[in-house]
């Protein structure tokens, strides 16, 4: 009898090493696995940023990239002409200024792109108001301050400005100067009233 307890007192410490002994292990294995991840985590971290300065560089470079830019020529008319005188007479105002601004400017390279077999057909042209003389003249010397060239119409014999065209511009470079204005709109049929013409 004092043998089985003293043998059992002897087995029961040995029993307890054994199952408190793999302890240490577990937590230092735990701990490892944690310390693992730790690290998988800080050192992916600079690729995850590296990719993100990567793809906003690529953000940055296609912002800073325009698209193409319309090319246009703007023609100005007065609203005391289109009110007064016949369809065609007003018309041909804006005709005349826009082919002498076309020729006096015809060596210019947007011109040319303007004019360029391939865009001939896919012109655009952006067609404005102002009040009258006064305001037309005011609109001239604007462009001129700010370096926009452009024809000024002066029709003959009476010598009166009826009209102002731009040369062909990227539209980005000369639509400030002109957002105040109106669109030239359809209320001509006032004129043609007058005169008894018809227009459909």
């Amino acid at each position: 009898m004092a043998t089985a307890v003293l043998s059992a007192a002897f087995r029961f410490p040995i029993v307890t090493r054994r199952l408190s002994a793999p302890a240490p292990r577990i937590r230092f294995y735990h701990s490892t696995i944690r310390f693992a991840h730790f690290r998988r985590f800080t050192t992916a971290s600079p690729s995850m940023s590296q990719q993100t300065g990567e793809i906003d560089a690529v953000v940055d470079a296609s912002s800073a990239e325009k698209p193409d830019d319309v090319v246009v020529q703007y023609v100005v008319l007065r609203r005391d002409l289109i009110d007064s005188w016949p369809l065609g007479s007003v018309v041909t105002q804006g005709c005349h200024a826009s082919v002498a601004a076309i020729w006096s400017f015809k060596d210019d390279p947007v011109t040319l792109q303007y004019c360029d077999p391939q865009h001939i057909d896919s012109m655009h042209k952006v067609t404005l108001e102002v009040k009258g003389e006064t305001q037309m003249m005011n609109l001239s010397e604007k462009l001129k301050l700010g370096g926009i060239s452009h024809k000024l119409w002066m029709e003959q014999p009476e010598n009166i400005p009826t009209c102002i065209a731009t040369k062909p511009y990227p539209k980005s470079q000369v639509s400030s100067f002109f957002k105040k204005l109106k669109l030239c709109k359809n209320t001509i049929h006032k004129a043609s009233q007058r005169f008894g013409y018809m227009y459909i």
